[in-house]
């Protein structure tokens, strides 16, 4: 048998069935786990939820639009949002979204007052926090939340809603705690 350099033929014919078998048995380790990965990935609790949620992430929620208006009198601001209105949505929020365009939201609107607190858990984007009061009276905002922090941003009083925007927007927009929020569930808001 002609062999190159450094190439050494096989002949020993028990060497060969070593070779092979254990390569079938490499193969149908590989394919075990393949089939088998996701059945044990699914039975496995957090691994449920992960599972549950990554792909509901980036489905879009009920989309709207509301409007905020300057105390002061400045530009008024549209932003087009997407609406969580179950407890999953609010619980998703924006986690896992790699990005969040100007002029974009995310409105958490609640049935009365309440304190409400926030994370950033999941949440790969800096967002500002602008807690809303039932008058549509921004109360307070929180702005450039850390991304994937733990910390809880509380809304220091009562609000109706939380109104998520990418970080930064409130300071670039003149944004301010005052302002009002023009959208349908707020008192003051006549709507769009």
């Amino acid at each position: 048998m002609a062999c190159r350099r450094g190439c050494h033929p096989v002949t020993d014919t028990g060497q060969m069935a070593t070779v092979m078998s254990s390569s079938t048995k490499g193969a149908a380790i590989c394919v075990a786990l393949f089939i088998l990965a996701p059945m044990l990935a699914a039975g496995w609790p957090p691994m449920n939820s992960l599972i549950d949620l990554v792909p509901a992430a980036y489905a879009k929620m009920r989309q709207d639009k509301l409007t905020i208006v300057s105390a002061q009198g400045g530009p008024e601001h549209t932003f087009s949002i997407e609406v969580a209105s179950t407890e999953q949505e609010k619980a998703l929020g924006l986690m896992f979204r790699t990005e969040l365009a100007d002029g974009e939201g995310m409105l958490f609107p609640y049935s009365a007052e309440r304190s409400l607190q926030m994370w950033m858990h999941n949440t790969y984007i800096p967002l500002d926090m602008l807690f809303i009061r039932a008058d549509g009276t921004i109360a307070r905002i929180e702005e450039r939340a850390e991304p994937l922090s733990d910390r809880v941003i509380s809304s220091d009083l009562p609000v109706l809603a939380v109104l998520e925007i990418p970080g930064g927007a409130s300071s670039r927009l003149g944004i301010k705690a005052g302002d009002k929020v023009r959208y349908p569930i707020f008192s003051g808001g006549s709507g769009h």
